[in-house]
């Protein structure tokens, strides 16, 4: 039998505080009437006791439960007005998370329970439902979580190499990793993995969500599931199914081994919308706690939300205390967790204030004078479908931004698009027309071609048409244009031919992403050939779709990852390729200089850049100084091949050809005259270097 005494207690901090006496329960709603503190037992299935939080506050309700500790499961009912025209949603037969819950128990179980209203109801969710729910709903859990043991020196942004991976699909299938850690935190850092991130010379690897998500009820109907994660409902809790137990350290044990062998931990992060969709979504949290507070609703028709998310809800960062939650969610995972930055899904909704998106707006502000979160690599996705959402390079330092400039541009090239020239050198350059009017540097742009979200690199070059089928929306969900090419044969093929042009592609690709000025991303499973066979929106498929396969025989796998390690390596030995500031000849400050190429060898003209039909450019980086490094990138998009005169330097006597995309990466490295003419195979990326700095 409990012996508990609940007390007044304090509002802050907000969630749980242990102390050797007891726990102090603290709960944010602006318009609740009543709260009661549920605790269940260990198996979080028995409720024992209720207990009213006495105290209210600045619209904090608290109290102290004297002769609690960690391990406590528990949960909240909210009473207040159940009133949808007006913006509420109370109902105290629902059993709610806490927003600042840090664990979780038990399994969540679809069931119309949850709903606030009566399922079926010709009143749809302006009737009220009061059956319990306790039985079928996942409960907190009170833990007092240590911190990190090791810290990691941060990689500076123009040294990063960022690796983007879900928690299960990197090593479901790794042989490798023992069966009980497949798929989850502790594979991640298996041993097998961080030889896997070393060979292929990736810094930092990023996760897709790892805060507690939930699967759509459509889904669960199809018997899919959210495999990606976009879909939280608690902002302090790792994803239980990627733990071994219920044990939140597993995650920090995971990051821990990840820093001492050297390597960064970036989260993706959803603070745009929750898992409890639209005004007929389920009664799981925010919105019994108080729907009028955490969520936009329309100003005209509170019944119904602002959803510029695409997902049936937006999360309200203009209010103070739900903004206070995000910014405590993110430096719980830095301080607590030992993440090094975040990417943030949907960032635009996150800057977005009722008037549209401000650079200035309360969130970006919060993190640009937070002496924490201004330190960590902070990443946006900078676009969502609301009104202007639309904001690549409206962010402000020190955020970096996936730029699908680069993504869209690089693609249409390499598949043999014309007069793409000028537009391919901008993004190669980093993207300044972007980003540099801010004042922001070259690894403000995250340089990727592929990522979770649509085809894999193989798939880029093996498919012409989506293949959602799967899916179960009859192929119309995902992007209907991908650019992509499939060299004759859509989707798999058996012809010699397709195959090695399909892996010179992949191979282009790749290249150019490492010697782009910029932070390159690459998505994982992309250096081993993974393919999704054709779905360009693998949101629901926790399958062998999704899943890498690690089979030393799969297609590709015993040479893209050599070809990407030379390819780091080549970064790592030539800084200039990723040099801190934008590059401009006329810049006396500026350590290097550029010149593009024609195939002549002689810089290239107006007229040489607007000459729709040419598919051909070379990329000369050096230093400025008197004995400096010279690197020779060279793309030809091109089914013919042509020849290319390298440039008289008078530095330079010869060259090393390091990367030929055109050959086999086991050939040796060539070496070749100042005054050779080369020739250049169709689609193929050739690099010299001329190396003075030892």
């Amino acid at each position: 039998m409990i012996n508990y005494s609940v007390e007044p207690g304090r509002s802050y901090p907000l969630g749980t505080d242990v102390d050797e006496f007891g726990v102090n329960f603290s709960l944010f709603s602006a318009h609740a009437e009543k709260v009661e503190l549920c605790v269940f037992d260990e198996s979080g299935q028995q409720e024992l006791a209720r207990f009213v939080l006495p105290s209210y506050e600045h619209h904090v309700w608290h109290g102290y439960l004297k002769g609690a500790k960690a391990g406590l499961v528990y949960g909240y009912r909210v009473y207040g007005p159940y009133h949808p025209e007006a913006g509420h949603r109370f109902n105290h037969h629902k059993l709610l998370l806490d927003p600042y819950a840090r664990a979780l128990k038990g399994k969540f179980s679809w069931s119309d329970r949850h709903l606030g209203y009566q399922a079926g109801s010709p009143e749809q969710d302006l009737s009220f439902d009061d059956r319990d729910n306790a039985d079928v709903m996942l409960k907190s859990v009170v833990i007092d979580p240590t911190k990190p043991q090791i810290k990691r020196v941060p990689v500076p942004w123009q040294n990063t190499v960022i690796y983007e991976g879900h928690v299960k699909g990197l090593t479901q299938l790794n042989n490798k990793v023992p069966a009980e850690l497949q798929g989850s935190f502790l594979g991640i850092s298996h041993p097998a993995m961080i030889a896997h991130y070393r060979a292929i010379g990736i810094t930092t690897i990023e996760l897709l969500p790892v805060h507690q998500f939930l699967s759509e009820k459509f889904l669960d109907d199809k018997k899919l599931s959210n495999y990606w994660g976009y879909n939280s409902i608690s902002f302090f809790v790792p994803h239980s199914d990627y733990m071994n137990t219920e044990q939140v350290f597993e995650f920090q044990r995971m990051v821990d081994e990840l820093h001492q062998a050297g390597f960064e931990v970036l989260i993706d992060v959803v603070y745009n919308h929750t898992a409890e969709g639209n005004c007929l979504g389920p009664t799981l949290s925010f919105r019994g706690i108080d729907n009028k507070s955490y969520y936009r609703l329309n100003p005209s028709e509170q019944r119904y939300y602002i959803n510029d998310t695409g997902c049936g809800n937006t999360v309200n960062l203009s209010h103070p205390r739900v903004l206070q939650m995000v910014m405590d969610s993110l430096r719980y995972w830095v301080e607590i967790m030992g993440v090094d930055g975040f990417r943030f899904d949907l960032a635009t909704i996150l800057g977005r204030e009722p008037h549209g998106f401000d650079k200035h707006s309360g969130f970006l502000d919060a993190i640009l004078q937070d002496p924490l979160l201004s330190t960590v690599k902070l990443i946006a996705e900078p676009w969502d479908i609301g009104p202007g959402g639309y904001q690549l390079g409206g962010f402000p330092a020190p955020w970096s931004e996936w730029n699908d400039k680069y993504r869209d541009s690089i693609r249409r090239f390499w598949r043999g698009d014309n007069g793409l020239l000028p537009e391919f050198a901008r993004r190669i350059h980093g993207s300044s027309d972007v980003f540099e009017h801010s004042g922001r540097k070259p690894y403000a742009s995250v340089n990727f071609l592929t990522s979770h979200d649509g085809f894999t690199l193989r798939d880029l070059v093996s498919y012409e048409k989506r293949h959602n089928e799967p899916n179960g929306e009859n192929n119309r969900d995902g992007h209907s244009d991908n650019i992509s090419k499939n060299y004759g044969e859509e989707g798999e093929t058996e012809q010699a031919e397709i195959i090695a042009l399909r892996l010179r592609q992949i191979k282009n690709m790749l290249a150019t992403i490492m010697l782009s000025q910029g932070v390159p991303m690459i998505l994982a499973g992309d250096e081993i050939g993974r393919t999704q066979q054709g779905n360009n929106n693998a949101y629901c498929q926790d399958n062998e779709i999704n899943w890498l396969d690690w089979s030393e025989d799969a297609l590709y796998a015993d040479e893209l990852p050599t070809f990407l390690a030379t390819l780091t390596d080549l970064r790592k030995r030539f800084p200039i390729l990723s040099y801190d500031r934008f590059i401009h000849n006329n810049d006396p400050k500026s350590k290097v200089k550029i010149t593009w190429l024609h195939n002549t060898g002689h810089p290239m003209q107006k007229d040489n850049w607007h000459s729709h039909n040419t598919s051909t450019v070379g990329y000369l980086v050096q230093g400025t100084e008197p004995v400096s490094d010279s690197v020779l990138c060279i793309f030809h998009a091109s089914e013919f091949s042509t020849e290319f005169t390298l440039p008289e330097l008078d530095a330079v006597k010869s060259w090393d050809v390091v990367v030929d995309t055109s050959t086999s990466a086991k050939n040796e490295i060539a070496k070749l005259p100042a005054e050779r003419v080369i020739t250049l195979q169709p689609y193929s990326t050739t690099v010299l270097v001329n190396e003075k700095a030892q």
